[in-house]
């Protein structure tokens, strides 16, 4: 990878930041999707470094939490008793979103289940210099994870979407129409016209548009979970850092205070390869 031009990484990692697959990556820029996987984990685990490191002391008032599915290596049907369920079949990654500068300081690739919430809430609960109001949707372990992460120090409700039957026929692959909401306070006091998780479910969309990985209805997925999670520091570093947020005219770090000044994409790719 030392012997790779900084100008053909950034090329790879542009490319990948917009969507792109390994293998249409491999073909746009030439080089071997062998090179493009291992510059991904590296540059990934840099872009996690770095979030680590800057996401600390913030400000926000609230925070938006939900969880998006993918998998790895097969879907979960085909599992076997044989396969290390830890590294294959369906994978969540949990996001926390500020609704008022669209940071996303915490996020968290693993299985859907209490340890994992656990360990996601406390994550977030570490990055936050003050109260926070958070709303979730009714995943039931969120409701352990925040009281284990915050204790009686937060605001927390949660707002459950009820949907109308799937549809048949041509608009089957068309979202669900919302026919109802309920919020319900769980902890605190939170602001009843704030319990939302609409801005994080717009976030899903944002990251299946910019992770070829996630995309429904397509042949791409990851074939180990460290190139998942190399993907998704890297989608949020790039989003966070470089990403122009098209309502704020500016990127959510800077929004947000993290920053104060735009990165390039070229830096990014600089500061976490070599």
């Amino acid at each position: 990878m030392n012997r790779t031009p900084l100008g053909r990484r950034t090329q790879i990692i542009n490319a990948l930041v917009e969507g792109n697959s390994i293998r249409s990556t491999e073909r746009m820029t030439g080089t071997h999707r062998d090179t493009i996987c291992r510059l991904l984990v590296e540059v990934g685990t840099g872009c996690h470094t770095i979030m680590n490191e800057k996401m600390r002391e913030l400000p926000c008032r609230r925070m938006q939490v939900d969880e998006i599915w993918c998998y790895v290596g097969k879907k979960q049907r085909q599992v076997t008793p044989e396969d290390d369920r830890s590294r294959v079949g369906d994978m969540w990654t949990f996001v926390a979103l500020d609704p008022e500068s669209k940071l996303v300081p915490a996020y968290r690739v693993g299985k859907r289940t209490k340890p994992h919430a656990v360990a996601f809430m406390t994550d977030l609960s570490e990055r936050l210099a003050n109260r926070v109001q958070i709303s979730s949707d009714a995943l039931k372990s969120y409701v352990d994870a925040v009281e284990r992460a915050f204790g009686a120090d937060v605001d927390y409700g949660q707002a459950v979407k009820f949907y109308e039957a799937e549809p048949i026929g041509p608009g089957r692959y068309s979202p669900p129409r919302v026919v109802s909401q309920e919020k319900s306070v769980i902890v605190g006091d939170p602001d009843q016209r704030h319990i939302s998780t609409s801005l994080v479910e717009r976030q899903n969309l944002t990251m299946r548009m910019s992770m070829r990985r996630f995309t429904r209805l397509t042949n791409a997925f990851s074939k180990k979970v460290e190139n998942l999670q190399a993907a998704v520091a890297l989608h949020f570093a790039h989003y966070n850092l470089v990403r122009v947020h098209k309502s704020l005219r500016v990127t959510p770090a800077m929004a947000a205070g993290v920053e104060n000044r735009l990165w390039s994409i070229e830096e990014l790719v600089d500061r976490t390869s070599r």
